[in-house]
């Protein structure tokens, strides 16, 4: 266990509570009065570091099983961002860790600055003689049960920092009514993409709050691909499939080190891809040796270069279970009857029972659309100089970035493009 280097995160997050019910209240929705807080580039700039280091920590457990993967880091960690801020003791100490939060300085700041850069990358650009549209969307809400008390501080806390009010449901009375309801807002905000994020028989009458965080994309290439022609692509295990490779031939960021090739390829609108392709039969001593201090060398390393590219088009999405993980990677008291989050509410003691996340991608020759949710299930404690060729034809990383802050929005790996 790595507490100093462990991972919370990543296009989708939800935060579900339960704990013993409270009375009945009759008001539909709370809105704290805190004002949400302002921008700073200098904390945007910190948290998009912490979020590095999360990401990758993140990642390496999770490539650990075979095959696609896609995951946004971004979701995951603005989720247990919301739900550090009413943790306390050893709990909060364990996530900070995990977050990485002496990085940050103030995940809370980082984070809400790094939300109000993101606000305005959306538009229309014109290029050439073309107009190119970047849509990228994120939010973040509260969902409690109706009469169960919650701490002001906390409630006006993701206000300020996250823009998040809470809407009043009844678990206790109607938890799959409930459960439908969030499911809907996560399905709407992520445009259908993230469907039935929180499945049946997870929240049930002691659930007593869900956090929600929602992201998705849908970013046009600033340099348009060629049609996809079929082609090997050589799988980790050395066998091939054929599948379909767009070409691409451009002055682009690119870059080559000991063991591994990299080239960035631009969205309008200030977002870009990375693609990190290992050398022949190195894939998994890479992702092992991957860490934010590494990526960070490497996507500072590219240089403008020209690129002769081919990038295989690819559709898939992931569902996994992250509990085991964060315990693994440095945080398990949060998911035990140690777990001290008593700054979301005084009237039961709280545990995360189980953290979901879910992500989906699709790149084609047009672009790229992502979306991802994460929840966090809680239940009251009882219980060009140079010309280069890069043909990827083989499994490779990539990232999707921000690229005036650096914060990784998505991660994945593609072991077999022709896999959905």
């Amino acid at each position: 266990m790595r507490a100093s280097r462990a991972l919370l995160m990543a296009v989708l997050a939800g935060l579900v509570v339960s704990a013993c019910a409270g009375p009945a209240a009759a008001a539909e929705e709370i809105r704290s009065s805190a004002p949400r807080g302002s921008a700073d580039a200098a904390a945007a700039a910190k948290a998009a570091a912490a979020l590095d280091a999360f990401a990758t920590d993140l990642y390496r457990e999770l490539a650990k099983k075979e095959g696609n993967l896609v995951l946004s880091p971004y979701s995951v960690a603005v989720a247990l961002a919301m739900a550090r801020a009413g943790a306390a003791g050893e709990t909060a100490a364990q996530m900070d860790a995990v977050l990485y939060a002496a990085l940050a300085g103030d995940l809370d700041a980082g984070y809400n600055a790094l939300d109000q850069a993101l606000a305005t990358r959306s538009g229309k650009f014109k290029v050439g003689d073309q107009t190119l549209e970047l849509e990228l969307a994120t939010a973040n809400r509260l969902w409690g049960q109706k009469g169960f008390t919650f701490e002001q501080a906390f409630l006006d806390r993701l206000a300020a920092s996250y823009g998040a009010g809470m809407q009043i449901v009844d678990y206790k009375a109607a938890p799959e009514a409930s459960r439908k309801t969030i499911n809907a807002w996560v399905e709407e905000r992520t445009r259908g993409r993230i469907v039935d994020l929180i499945p049946q028989g997870v929240i049930d009458a002691l659930t007593r709050l869900v956090l929600t965080n929602a992201i998705y994309l849908k970013a046009s290439w600033l340099y348009r691909f060629g049609d996809a022609t079929a082609a090997p692509f050589t799988l980790a295990d050395g066998s091939s499939v054929q599948a379909q490779l767009m070409p691409l031939s451009e002055g682009l960021q690119y870059g080559r080190g000991d063991g591994y090739q990299a080239v960035q390829l631009p969205y309008a609108g200030g977002l870009a891809m990375i693609a990190l392709v290992p050398d022949a039969g190195t894939l998994a001593a890479f992702e092992a040796s991957l860490d934010g201090t590494k990526l960070r060398a490497i996507v500072g390393g590219l240089r403008s270069t020209r690129v002769d590219l081919w990038l295989p088009k690819f559709s898939y999405r992931t569902e996994a279970s992250l509990k085991d993980t964060l315990g693994v990677l440095g945080m398990p008291v949060a998911f035990t009857g140690e777990a001290d989050f008593s700054g979301i509410t005084k009237e039961a003691p709280l545990e995360i029972a189980d953290v979901l996340h879910q992500a989906f991608i699709a790149v084609d020759e047009k672009g790229t659309e992502a979306a991802a949710a994460t929840a966090v299930v809680m239940r009251e404690t009882a219980a060009p100089a140079d010309q280069v060729e890069l043909r990827i034809d083989r499994p490779f990383l990539y990232l999707i970035q921000d690229t005036a802050t650096g914060a990784i929005l998505f991660m994945g790996r593609v072991s077999d493009p022709t896999k959905s």
